[in-house]
C-alpha cells in the first residue's frame, strides 16, 4: 500500500496542508475516521501551522479556518503534554514499589496521550476523567502494611496531580469545550459529535466549486423541491437573519468509479479547447460537446466496465458539459425557477455565493466558487460577448443563453473591484411576464391592469421606473404582450433581456436591435442614441428601449415627439418618483424640459419590505401622468397628476380622483381620438373598468382551476385577441345593447369558460401521456 503524503501550500494569506490519500484505505474526512484524525494531527506537528486543510481521495475536502484552528489547537497541546519535563517520567519505565502497583494506571494514561488524544481528544478527555475518579477511589482504601501505604499513597497522590494538570489543561481546548455537551454516555464507538464539529465542503475532482454538504446544524427545514435530478432544500438557520439555499446536484451522489469515469472523460475533453469562433455560437457549442461527451462516456464506461444505463450516460453527459464548456454550479442553480438573481462576491474561495428567491427573497448557498473557477467564467464570458475584461475596461455586460435559462451578466474586476472578480447574474424569466401574472404576485391589480391596457391601447408613451431589483424589465415585458400583434414593435437594448425571441415564436412582429452598452469599453456596437435614431428609418414601428441611462434618452425623447401619436413609446429607467425622473433626464442627461414633456405615463416599481425587514415584495406604487401645460418645475406646477397610487394600508394600489372624476389629459387625448369616446369621460371610466374585470375574470378562473398556465402570455394574449375581437363584432353588428359593456363581458366570459375548460381537457391530457 502507498503511504499517504502531504504538501504544505502557500496561496496569499491562506496556509493550505493538502494530503493526498488516493491511494490510501482511509476515510478522507476527521469526523469519520479516528486514523485520518490522528495523521492530520501529526503533520500538524510537522507543519506547525495551517490555514486550510484539504485531503484528496476522489473528491476534495476542504476543512475551513475554523475547523483547522481546533486541529492545530490540538496538535500543540498534544506536543506540550508528550515533551513536557515535568510529564517525561510518565514516558520512562519505574521499578520502585509504588509505580508497580499502579503500573497499569501509567499505561493508561501513556496510551490516552500518545494515541488516543491524536485520534478521538473527546474520549482520551473522557478517560482521564474517569481515571481520575478511580485514582480517587484508589487513594481511600486501607493497605496491609503501613509502609506500602504510605508509599501507595505518595504515588496515587503524585498521579492525581499529573492527571489534574493534564486535564485542565484539555480544557483550554475548543474542541472539548464544544465537545462538553456530549460527555455523558459518551463511549467513542460513534463519532456524531465529530460529526457536528466537523464538516468539510466536498469538491469532486473535475469541479473547481465547493459545495457544503451537510446540512447547517440545527437548521429548520422550511421547503424541499427537486430540480431535475437536484435536490433543493430551504434551512432557517438559528442567529441568522437569511435563509439558506442548500443544494446537492447528483454529482455528489455518484460512486468512485462513476467520479473516475467523469474525471477522465473531462481531461480527454480539455484537450480540444473550444476557439474564439466557437463561442460565438454556445447552443451550438453545447450540442456538439453533449454528443462527443455522450458517445465518449459510452466508450469509456464499456471499456472500464461500468454498467450504466442511457439515462445514466445522459445525466453524465450533463454534468460533464457543465464543467468544461459551461459554467459549472450557476447553471445548476438557473434550473430553479425560483431564482431571480445570483451574486458572486469576491475575494473567492471561502465566501459563498448569494441569491434572490422568488419565495425567500435574499439566502445564501452552502456553495463556495474558487478563483480558478470564477477566473473560468470570465475567459468565457470574453469569448462569447467579444467584450474585454480588465484593468483597462473592468465592467463587462452580457446575456447568456442556458439550456434552462436566459441571464442578463454583469461581471466587474481590478482596479474596481480591488479584491478581484465578481459577478452577478440575473435570471429572465422562461416565458414573457403578464400583467395577469403579476397580479397573482401582488405587484398590480386588476384597476391597475386595466388603465395600463386602455394607455397601450391609446399609444402612449410610457416609462417604467424604479430602483434595482425592482421588476422594471419584467414589467416592460408585460407591456408588451398588452400589444396587438397586428403593429410592428423594434426593441433597442444594449444587453439582450425583452423575451423578443418568445413573443416572436407567438406571432409578433418583432425586431431586436443590440446596441454599445454605455458601461462598457469602445466597440464595434453601434451607439444607442444612432441606434434609435436608425428605427425612425424603419418605419412606423412601437418603440420599446430596454434601459434609458444616458445619452440615449435625447434620442428617445425625439422619438417620443416623432412618433407618440401613432405608437407605443416605452422603456425603463433608475428612480423613485416622477420628480426624480424629471430630475434625472432634464438636469443629469440633458434633455430639454419641453422634450420631457413627451412623457405620457411614468410608472414607478419599486420593493417595500415587510416591518421585520425581512421580506420584501415588489408593487407599483403608482401611475402618474405628464401634463403639458407647465413651464419650468412639474412638480411645483402640478405638472405630475397621479391617477392610482399605492396604498400600504390595503397593499392596494387604488385610483385617485383625478382618474375618478376624468381629471385627467392623458386619457382625455386617446378619448378625443376615438368616436365612440370623444367627450364621454363616462365611456371611457367604463372602458377602463370593463378591461379590469376582464383582467380579474381571469385571474379567477386560473385560481379556481389551480392552473397558472392560463396566465402566461399565449392565453394572455388569446384572451387580449378576443377582447378585440369581440368588441369590433359587437360595435359593427346589427344589434344595438342598451349596455354594450356588459353584453361584450357576458360574450367574453362565456367565450372564457369554454376556453377553460379546452385547456384543462389538454393539461389532463398532457399529464396522462407523461405518465405512459
Amino acid at each position: 500500500m502507498v503511504a499517504p503524503s502531504y504538501e504544505l501550500i502557500r496561496e496569499g494569506e491562506e496556509v493550505v496542508l493538502q494530503v493526498d490519500l488516493s491511494k490510501v484505505a482511509m476515510q478522507p474526512t476527521v469526523e469519520d475516521d479516528p486514523r485520518t484524525m490522528s495523521l492530520l494531527i501529526t503533520y500538524l506537528q510537522q507543519v506547525r501551522y495551517a490555514t486550510k486543510i484539504i485531503i484528496i481521495q476522489g473528491r476534495d475536502y476542504e476543512y475551513s479556518y475554523e475547523q483547522v484552528a481546533m486541529l492545530v489547537e490540538l496538535s500543540k497541546m498534544h506536543t506540550t503534554l508528550t515533551t513536557n519535563p515535568a510529564l517525561s517520567h510518565i514516558f520512562m519505565e519505574d521499578t520502585g514499589y509504588a509505580a508497580k502497583v499502579i503500573n497499569s494506571q501509567y499505561m493508561e494514561l501513556q496510551t490516552l496521550l500518545t494515541e488516543k488524544l491524536k485520534s478521538d481528544p473527546i474520549m482520551a478527555y473522557v478517560s482521564l476523567t474517569r481515571l481520575l475518579r478511580h485514582a480517587h477511589v484508589a487513594l481511600q482504601k486501607e493497605n496491609e502494611s503501613f509502609v506500602e501505604q504510605k508509599k501507595l499513597k505518595e504515588a496515587e497522590h503524585n498521579f492525581i496531580e499529573i492527571l489534574q494538570h493534564i486535564i485542565a489543561s484539555l480544557d483550554t481546548l475548543k474542541i472539548i469545550k464544544l465537545a462538553a455537551p456530549h460527555f455523558a454516555g459518551y463511549d467513542g464507538r460513534n463519532r456524531d459529535v465529530y460529526r457536528e464539529l466537523f464538516s468539510p465542503t466536498i469538491r469532486p475532482d473535475f469541479m473547481l466549486t465547493k459545495i457544503m454538504a451537510s446540512y447547517p446544524k440545527n437548521g429548520k427545514e422550511i421547503d424541499s423541491y427537486m430540480i431535475g435530478e437536484v435536490e433543493v432544500t430551504i434551512f432557517e438557520v438559528p442567529d441568522d437573519v437569511q435563509y439558506l439555499y442548500h443544494i446537492m446536484p447528483p454529482e455528489f451522489r455518484l460512486s468512485d468509479e462513476t467520479y473516475s469515469l467523469l474525471d477522465k472523460a473531462r481531461n480527454i475533453i480539455a484537450e480540444h479547447k473550444p476557439e474564439k469562433d466557437e463561442f460565438t455560437d454556445p447552443e451550438r457549442m453545447r450540442e456538439v460537446f453533449s454528443n462527443v461527451g455522450f458517445d465518449l462516456l459510452t466508450e469509456l464506461a464499456g471499456r472500464e466496465n461500468i454498467d450504466l444505463t442511457r439515462k445514466e450516460v445522459k445525466m453524465l453527459t450533463r454534468i460533464l458539459v457543465r464543467y468544461t464548456v459551461g459554467f459549472g454550479l450557476i447553471e445548476v442553480l438557473l434550473s430553479d425557477e425560483e431564482m431571480q438573481d445570483i451574486s458572486v462576491n469576491s475575494p473567492q474561495g471561502s465566501t459563498p455565493i448569494f441569491i434572490v428567491h422568488g419565495k425567500y427573497d435574499e439566502c445564501k448557498t452552502n456553495i463556495m466558487p474558487t478563483k480558478a473557477e470564477t477566473e473560468s467564467w470570465a475567459t468565457k464570458l470574453r469569448l462569447i460577448s467579444g467584450r474585454s475584461l480588465d484593468e483597462a475596461d473592468p465592467i463587462l455586460d452580457t446575456e447568456l443563453t442556458f439550456p434552462t435559462a436566459s441571464v442578463r451578466v454583469s461581471a466587474i474586476t481590478y482596479p474596481l473591484n480591488p479584491t478581484g472578480l465578481a459577478f452577478s447574474f440575473r435570471r429572465h424569466r422562461d416565458k414573457p411576464w403578464t400583467l395577469p401574472l403579476f397580479m397573482k404576485y401582488r405587484m398590480i391589480n386588476a384597476m391597475g391592469a386595466g388603465l395600463l391596457s386602455f394607455l397601450i391601447d391609446g399609444s402612449r408613451s410610457i416609462l417604467i421606473a424604479g430602483t434595482r431589483s425592482s421588476g422594471k424589465s419584467s414589467f416592460l415585458s408585460s407591456i408588451l404582450v398588452e400589444m396587438m400583434r397586428r403593429y410592428r414593435i423594434i426593441t433597442i437594448e444594449d444587453t439582450l433581456e425583452l423575451p423578443c425571441k418568445e413573443l416572436r415564436l407567438l406571432g409578433y412582429n418583432i425586431q431586436q436591435m443590440k446596441v454599445a452598452s454605455a458601461l462598457g469599453a469602445k466597440s464595434n456596437e453601434m451607439d444607442a442614441s444612432d441606434g434609435i435614431r436608425s428605427t425612425l428609418r424603419l418605419g412606423d414601428s412601437a418603440l420599446i428601449v430596454g434601459e434609458v441611462r444616458s445619452s440615449e434618452a435625447k434620442a428617445l425623447y425625439e422619438a417620443m415627439r416623432i412618433g407618440a401619436a401613432a405608437n407605443v413609446v416605452a422603456g425603463t429607467i433608475h428612480g423613485d418618483s416622477p420628480y426624480g425622473i424629471f430630475d434625472r433626464v432634464v438636469n443629469d442627461i440633458g434633455v430639454p424640459k419641453t422634450s420631457f414633456k413627451a412623457t405620457d405615463i411614468i410608472v414607478i416599481a419599486n420593493p417595500i419590505r415587510s416591518p421585520d425587514g425581512l421580506h420584501k415584495f415588489r408593487r407599483v406604487l403608482s401611475i402618474t401622468e405628464v401634463r403639458k401645460d407647465w413651464n419650468d418645475d412639474p412638480l411645483a406646477e402640478h405638472g405630475f397628476v397621479d391617477l392610482m397610487k399605492y396604498n400600504p394600508v390595503t397593499d392596494e394600489l387604488e385610483p385617485t380622483d383625478a382618474l375618478i372624476s376624468g381629471d385627467s389629459e392623458i386619457l382625455k387625448t386617446i378619448a378625443g381620438n376615438i368616436p365612440d369616446f370623444v367627450g364621454k369621460w363616462d365611456a371611457v371610466w367604463e372602458n377602463i373598468q370593463l378591461r379590469a374585470k376582464l383582467k380579474e375574470l381571469l385571474f379567477k378562473a386560473a385560481t379556481d382551476v389551480k392552473y397558472d398556465d392560463l396566465l402566461e402570455a399565449p392565453f394572455v394574449i388569446k384572451c387580449n385577441d378576443e377582447f378585440h375581437r369581440l368588441y369590433e363584432h359587437l360595435r359593427n353588428g346589427d344589434e344595438v345593447f342598451d349596455d354594450f359593456n356588459g353584453e361584450l363581458l357576458r360574450q367574453w366570459k362565456v367565450w372564457l369558460e369554454r376556453e377553460v375548460r379546452l385547456k384543462i381537457i389538454e393539461r389532463d391530457e398532457n399529464a396522462k401521456t407523461k405518465l405512459n
